[in-house]
């Protein structure tokens, strides 16, 4: 990936996590570098970047996006010819794999998983939290004992859980309400159609 396609990416992706559900702008993010860095960068001079026009960022305004994106210095490049992140051996990755080398792998599987808004929107906020390292081990964690992470979703995102978990707490809410109603059993298709059969019989 050349320098440019990777600056237009981090503007699709920082829209996307400032809810603009696009990518920012070159004017947008001038003005973003602007209020939160206390400094400037021209929109010209990310044209040229993006464009091809100037093939390198000067080291400044490398170290300076790097740390708008939240992204390691040494992304901010052109990829060498024929370069593939999947190739990287485990141990190399292994080595690498401080705060900033994950944060740049996770953007990297967001970028392959783009079909899957939601798998993307997660890998992103992964790579945007202050501690990526701990949210991955704190996800291990919830993997690992049993049953939390239904409940989990349960609570934070219904429509995900298990759908017999839904007809298990639907079944529950019908026994308490026929409990509350001086019912001991809770009327099926069963039993409503063996009443209207004895009824008839009579």
């Amino acid at each position: 990936m050349k320098l440019g396609e990777k600056i237009r990416y981090l503007r699709e992706i920082e829209g996307s996590l400032r809810g603009l559900d696009r990518a920012m702008t070159q004017q947008e993010l001038v003005r973003a570098i602007r209020q939160e860095m206390d400094t400037a960068v021209s929109q010209s001079y990310l044209s040229q970047i993006e464009s091809g026009a100037r093939p390198h960022l000067t080291n400044t305004t490398r170290l300076l996006l790097a740390r708008f994106f939240k992204v390691h210095p040494g992304y901010l490049v052109d990829d060498p010819e024929g370069y593939h992140a999947e190739l990287l051996s485990e141990a190399r990755m292994h080595a690498r794999a401080d705060e900033d080398k994950l944060d740049l792998w996770l953007i990297s599987g967001a970028e392959r998983f783009r079909r899957d808004p939601e798998l993307r929107r997660a890998l992103l906020a992964a790579a945007q939290h202050n501690d990526t390292r701990r949210c991955l081990l704190l996800l291990a964690a919830i993997l690992e004992t049993p049953s939390l992470a239904d409940r989990l979703l349960e609570v934070l995102r219904p429509e995900l859980a298990p759908r017999r978990k839904h007809a298990a707490e639907r079944n529950s809410i019908e026994r308490r309400s026929a409990a509350r109603n001086g019912d001991r059993t809770v009327p099926t298709r069963n039993t409503r159609e063996d009443s209207l059969n004895r009824k008839e019989r009579r």
